[in-house]
């Protein structure tokens, strides 16, 4: 059953820029409340009041005050001097006008191990606050030097006894440790469950500290259980705020109403996960419709002659638009040089670049609906009568997404509504879209990947880490549950890779490698071949290697190598044929694929040959 939805929260610590950046992004982006980190309140040049007052008049209630480190199980001088940073703690709680304030576990190495002494301490601090109307909630930090787990912590607030006391729990500190909340329900009472800090992060094999600080993100990025987390701290009575309280090195550099956006994106999904506010049905998505490419005249006619070496034929123009339909099988390249646009706009930002990409879902009113409630900006291109009105939500580096209604039967009409067709598109050869691929920067890595999942439902694979010429690339693809959608993502630190070259070159994110899958590879590559199509040289190292590691025949590799075709095959025994075409102008290159016996990857292990052949290439050109 729908439960009502709880206050929602962010740490000023997950943000970049002053207390009041942070502030005012936060209550931009919709949030209920802030947690006031204190590094943020002792930077900021003015008074715990004046924070107060920015919060009242942005609409912000400040959730809690945090943190408060090294308390509990200190022997004297240190305790006593403890207990009056205390009291000087609860001065600024009141002029900020929480009444809360988190301490973590100790990690001193000088505290005491006795749960009887945390207990005392703990008890003592909780008597202070209840005489200025204050409450404690004590949270077990994972590298705590004694107390590393929930349930230590509970033990201790129990022993303690006192009801201005209670537990703060924390996904991360939880769920880092291998740790679950299993049994919560029946040992805490709701009433004790003070607050609660929700944050994912990738799996990692590296000390928790270290984990903890720099590579935290928003429920949805990352592959903690964090949803499982949150239902059963809710089964346990939880009816305190959902707040974000995230360490991200990237996060912290990135643009804070950006991050902000998405940090509010990742509890209202999250809110769906565990049914306390359902957001609309995740869309049934049912393959790539076309591919929209923004060009000038001088560049279309270019593109024009770029992709006709590779079998695409002008399939139709637009009606009322300087748009044009190229074809090739059963895939769709829309060539966009309409002034005042969202190509033009696109183009002028850019250059030549593939500004729209058009997925085949089951119902597009509903995804429009469930991308609102997210609060992606969904796009509407103007029209003229008897025209198809296709919404579009806008990615987070700007790139449209169109939603339009795939039917499992075939024949979508939007060509016939839109386009004057120029006779019938060939019937052979190119089968689909099969995947297309975006580089971009390491701060929009995560914005990308909430926005997959969150909106879509594409779910990540495996994550590759490329070596490039000059660098490495980390490549990570998020695929639709029956592979209809794959969108590899890549980044890389070093701006000399290809892909890193490509991000300073685009002034950002965007689609840089576009995949066609063929029912036959050799045979779209000799026609290609045959219309002089740039296809990128594969040397001939590559093919002696292939026979040291596949038990190919000598006269498979040699048809391979003639053919500059590349070949990978998967444990299940599935294989993959892949060519490579020069990249256009240096911005995205395309690539011609054949799948074998389900075979569900990318061929990753080619991808150094491949970016290194594309670096000689652009070296020559």
């Amino acid at each position: 059953m729908t439960q009502q939805r709880l206050p929602r929260s962010i740490a000023t610590v997950c943000l970049s820029g002053t207390l009041p950046d942070k502030l005012e992004a936060a209550a931009a982006a919709g949030f209920d409340g802030v947690e006031i980190f204190e590094n943020d309140l002792l930077t900021f040049d003015g008074t715990p009041a004046d924070v107060r007052r920015m919060c009242e008049d942005l609409g912000l209630a400040i959730t809690i005050f945090q943190p408060f480190r090294d308390f509990e199980g200190m022997p004297e001088p240190q305790r006593r001097r403890n207990l009056d940073r205390a009291e000087r703690k609860f001065d600024t709680m009141q002029a900020l006008g929480t009444d809360l304030i988190l301490v973590c576990s100790t990690v001193h190495p000088a505290a005491l191990p006795e749960t009887e002494r945390a207990a005392d301490d703990l008890r003592a601090m909780a008597e202070r606050a209840a005489a200025r109307s204050l409450r404690i909630c004590y949270e077990a930090l994972a590298w705590g030097r004694h107390v590393n787990r929930w349930r230590q912590a509970w033990d201790i607030v129990q022993h303690a006894d006192h009801a201005a006391l209670g537990l703060c729990l924390d996904s991360f500190h939880t769920l880092s440790r291998g740790d679950d909340l299993a049994g919560l329900d029946k040992a805490v009472p709701a009433e004790k469950l003070f607050f609660l800090q929700l944050a994912d992060a990738p799996h990692l094999s590296m000390d928790l500290l270290s984990w903890s600080r720099h590579h935290r993100l928003f429920p949805g990025q990352g592959e903690l259980p964090v949803p499982g987390f949150l239902k059963d701290l809710l089964a346990a009575g939880y009816a305190g705020p959902l707040s974000l309280e995230i360490f991200n090195d990237e996060f912290r550099a990135a643009p804070s109403r950006r991050i902000a956006r998405d940090g509010l994106r990742s509890l209202v999904w999250i809110e769906d996960q565990v049914d306390l506010a359902p957001l609309p049905a995740l869309p049934k998505l049912l393959g790539i419709e076309f591919v929209e490419f923004a060009v000038d005249h001088a560049a279309r006619e270019e593109l024009r002659g770029f992709i006709g070496t590779l079998g695409f034929r002008r399939g139709g123009t637009h009606r009322s638009k300087d748009v044009e339909l190229w074809r090739h099988g059963g895939v769709n390249l829309v060539l966009n040089s309409e002034p005042d646009s969202a190509a033009s706009e696109r183009f002028e930002q850019a250059g030549p670049c593939v500004c729209a990409i058009a997925l085949r879902v089951d119902d597009p009113a509903r995804a429009v609906a469930r991308a609102q409630a997210l609060s992606y900006p969904v796009w509407r291109e103007r029209i003229e009568t008897g025209e198809r009105d296709i919404p579009a939500i806008r990615a987070p580096d700007g790139t449209l997404v169109y939603l339009v209604e795939g039917l499992l039967t075939g024949g979508d009409p939007i060509w016939e509504d839109d386009f004057q067709l120029e006779g019938e598109a060939a019937a052979d050869g190119l089968l689909c879209v099969d995947h297309v691929a975006q580089a971009m920067t390491l701060d929009m890595m995560d914005s990308f990947i909430l926005f997959y999942r969150a909106l879509l439902g594409l779910m990540p694979d495996a994550t590759w880490e490329l070596p490039d010429p000059y660098g490495l690339v980390r490549s990570c693809a998020f695929v639709s549950a029956d592979g209809s959608v794959r969108l590899p993502l890549n980044v890389s630190e070093s701006r000399r890779t290809g892909t890193g070259r490509f991000v300073s070159a685009h002034a950002g994110a965007g689609v840089h490698h576009i995949a066609f899958r063929a029912a036959d590879a050799a045979a779209a590559v000799d026609a290609a071949a045959a219309r002089a199509a740039p296809l990128l040289d594969i040397p001939e190292n590559y093919y002696e290697d292939l026979g040291a590691r596949f038990d190919l025949e000598d006269a498979e590799i040699a048809e391979l190598a003639k053919r500059h075709l590349l070949y990978d095959r998967d444990a299940a025994g599935g294989s993959f044929l892949h060519a490579y075409t020069h990249s256009f102008r240096d911005r995205f290159f395309l690539e011609i694929v054949e799948r074998l016996k389900d075979y569900t990857g990318f061929g990753a292990a080619n991808a150094p040959v491949r970016m290194a052949a594309q670096r000689r290439q652009s070296s020559r050109a």
